[in-house]
C-alpha cells in the first residue's frame, strides 16, 4: 500500500493522501459522502494498481478520514475544491475519474470544470443531486431553517446532514440540463440500491452529452457494490478504459 501522506490545504488543514505511480493516465479515487479512501472499493483499486502498475490517486476530503478538519464544516463546493487542488499539486496528465456515490457527483463536477484533463469517468452508484431527490418537503424545510439533520438511511447506516451541506448541493445540482461532459461515462449500480435508485443512473445517462456512455446494473445489488463479484465489475470496467486509446 502507497505511503500515508499530506498536502497543504492553505487553510491551515492538511489534506492526506495516497499516490502510487505507475503509468497513466491517472486514476483518482472519489470517496462518497462521510467515507475515505481506505474503504473496500479504494483499497481494490489500490491493489489492481499495484498489479498493473497504474499511477493512482487516492485521498480524504477535509474532515474525513485521516484529513484534517471537522465534518461538520464540510460542504459539496469545499470537497470538490479539495479534489481540485490534489489533481493540480499531485497528478499531471490525463485523469480517469471514479466516483463512489456522492463521489460521482464530484467527479461530474470535474469533467466539467478540468474537460481537456479528465479523459473518462467512472461512476458507482453515483449520487448527482441527492440533497434534492433524497429528501423529502418537511426534510428541506428543515434543512432551509439551519437545522442539522441526523437520520438513519435504508441501508442501516446513519447519516448527518448539516444545513451548510445541503444548501451547497442545492447550488450544485446538475440533473436538470445537459451536461457537456463528451468524455466516456460508466455507470455501475445494483438493482436494490435503496439509498440511491437505479433510476437515478438512467437520468444521468439521458443527461450526458457523450455519446459514450454505458450503464451496468448488478443483479441484487445494493448501495455500497462491495462484494467479490460487484467490486471485479468495477476493476475489470477500470482496466477496459485504461487499455483505450488516450
Amino acid at each position: 500500500m502507497a505511503d500515508l501522506q499530506f498536502l497543504d490545504a492553505g487553510d491551515g488543514q492538511r489534506l492526506a493522501y495516497r499516490k502510487r505511480d505507475g503509468r497513466g493516465p491517472t486514476l483518482v479515487f472519489l470517496p462518497g459522502y462521510a467515507s475515505d479512501m481506505e474503504g473496500s472499493k479504494a483499497v481494490a483499486l489500490d491493489a489492481f494498481a499495484a498489479k498493473q502498475g497504474l499511477d493512482l490517486l487516492r485521498f480524504d476530503y477535509s474532515g474525513t478520514g485521516a484529513s484534517e478538519g471537522v465534518f461538520e464544516g464540510g460542504t459539496l463546493a469545499r470537497w470538490l475544491d479539495d479534489a481540485l487542488l490534489v489533481i493540480d499539486r499531485l497528478t499531471d496528465g490525463p485523469i480517469i475519474v471514479l466516483g463512489s456515490s456522492m463521489g460521482g457527483w464530484i467527479g461530474l463536477h470535474l469533467a466539467l470544470r478540468m474537460p481537456t484533463r479528465v479523459t473518462a469517468l467512472v461512476g458507482i452508484a453515483a449520487a448527482p443531486d441527492f440533497t434534492e431527490w433524497a429528501f423529502p418537503q418537511h426534510l428541506k424545510d428543515r434543512m432551509s431553517a439551519g437545522e442539522t439533520l441526523r437520520r438513519q438511511l435504508p441501508d442501516g447506516s446513519a447519516q448527518v446532514t448539516t444545513a451548510g451541506f445541503w444548501r451547497s448541493g442545492q447550488e450544485m445540482q446538475l440533473l436538470g440540463s445537459e451536461l457537456a461532459i463528451d468524455c466516456p461515462v460508466r455507470l455501475i449500480h445494483g438493482d436494490c440500491d435503496d439509498v440511491v435508485p437505479v433510476e437515478i443512473a438512467f437520468r444521468l445517462k439521458d443527461r450526458l452529452r457523450s455519446r459514450d456512455v454505458q450503464v451496468t446494473v448488478i443483479k441484487g445489488g445494493g448501495h455500497r457494490l462491495s462484494e467479490p463479484h460487484e467490486i471485479d465489475a468495477f476493476l475489470r470496467t477500470v482496466g477496459a478504459l485504461m487499455e483505450r486509446p488516450q
